[in-house]
């Protein structure tokens, strides 16, 4: 248990589980050169938006993932010559349609169609969900990438106080991820280009960071990753369920709910694991730690913070996708969510924070993996906005693939825009 607890210990130090807090008093393409395409994905029966749906060119590794208002911007290299575009969603029918219909157009809609799992020919596995976890991490080698990989990644955190954004970063990275499988090689991630903006509100006498930038965000790969809810050890605290069948990318997966049996001197998950029928691959997880004991969760969070402040969790939420190509599964999206409520003793009001950071992965090299040099590596104990540079440029990304930016999010660049012109 002491060697599984200083593992616990190093993981929160470095894991996207618990985003640290820090409390105290490229080459520019020309619009010729891509096609974008611009949308929103709703559900074609209720016409409600469809939020974090994976976009993507088929037969191609590039893709992006609409943001939480379902809005999207995919670019696509002219050179490609591409005709159609796809969209997936958890419990849909993949959606192909043709890059022409949304080229230039902001609002254009794209509905997607609820899928339902047939019975018929479904793969009988045993009914025990813990069986079916333990035959899925068997399987990691088989179902995920046994050489390194070079992936392209878009990153964005925020940090809001009360409904007022006081920081926003983005980044697009360069990635080495490791192979899945036993290694004593780490993922390494680099900054390509990224820009920031601060304070459209001062937080009064706080200032608060996040630590480790979108180093976080790849701890959230559980298959490569998977001690902190995963590990053989840490299974046997855990009570799983079967609870449900859905369809992912036109295939049959479990849904195996999860939830904490014992209490331990850190705090435990409960969520979901989505495991492929016939490939056993697992393909999705949501998940959020257990802050029933405050005090357990606050020394999770909190790195270092001054006499006299009173930190208290409210909600953490975790998600992490990944996409199938060929044979083989590739993390595709990772979000992470943390809510909180800080307090001064003296002072009569709380004030909460919200803390977000999501990375898509938008490309993606599985033959010419380089590794990044330990010198140009991002450090899981930097912090991005204090690494990138201030916006203004509208075009700033030229054809790398972002994230579209929800319309709360838009708003406060465009505060950080006119400030900086002035």
């Amino acid at each position: 248990m002491k060697v599984l607890a200083g593992f616990f210990r190093k993981s929160l130090k470095y894991s996207a589980m618990v985003i640290a807090l820090l409390i105290s008093a490229s080459v520019w393409a020309q619009e010729k050169d891509y096609i974008t395409v611009n949308g929103v994905v709703k559900d074609s029966k209720t016409k409600e938006r469809l939020v974090f749906s994976g976009i993507y060119v088929p037969g191609t590794s590039i893709g992006t993932v609409a943001n939480s208002e379902g809005q999207f911007t995919l670019k696509i290299p002219k050179t490609l010559n591409v005709q159609e575009f796809g969209i997936s969603h958890l419990g849909y029918h993949n959606g192909i349609f043709p890059v022409s219909d949304g080229n230039g157009r902001r609002e254009n809609v794209y509905y997607l169609d609820p899928a339902s799992v047939e019975i018929k020919g479904v793969v009988v596995r045993p009914k025990d969900p813990r069986t079916l976890i333990l035959q899925a991490l068997n399987r990691i080698e088989d179902n995920y990438s046994r050489v390194p990989n070079t992936l392209t990644g878009f990153y964005r955190e925020t940090i809001k106080q009360r409904r007022d954004y006081v920081s926003i970063a983005e980044a697009v990275t360069e990635i080495y991820k490791s192979p899945y499988k036993f290694t004593l090689e780490s993922d390494r991630i680099k900054v390509i280009k990224g820009r920031k903006g601060d304070n459209v509100k001062k937080a009064d006498t706080l200032i608060v960071k996040m630590q480790g930038g979108p180093n976080v965000s790849l701890y959230l790969d559980i298959v490569r990753y998977p001690e902190l809810i995963l590990g053989l050890e840490e299974m046997k605290h855990y009570q799983y369920e079967l609870t449900d069948m859905v369809s992912i990318d036109n295939r049959s997966n479990y849904v195996i709910s999860f939830k904490p049996l014992a209490k331990l001197e850190y705090p435990l998950y409960y969520g979901k694991i989505y495991v492929d029928v016939e490939s056993l691959a697992i393909t999705m997880a949501e998940f959020s730690m257990d802050i029933s004991d405050v005090e357990k969760a606050t020394q999770a969070f909190v790195r270092k913070k001054p006499a006299g402040l009173i930190f208290e969790p409210v909600s953490t939420s975790y998600l992490v996708t990944y996409k199938k190509l060929g044979d083989r599964y590739y993390l595709n999206y990772m979000r992470s969510e943390i809510k909180f409520q800080a307090d001064w003793k003296k002072k009569i009001f709380k004030t909460s924070y919200t803390l977000m950071s999501e990375m898509a992965i938008t490309e993606r090299d599985t033959v010419n993996a380089a590794k990044i040099a330990a010198k140009e590596s991002f450090k899981p104990y930097a912090i991005l906005t204090d690494k990138v540079n201030e916006y203004f440029d509208e075009d700033y990304w030229g054809s790398y693939n972002t994230i579209e930016p929800d319309e709360s999010i838009q708003s406060a660049i465009a505060k950080y825009n006119r400030r900086f012109k002035r």
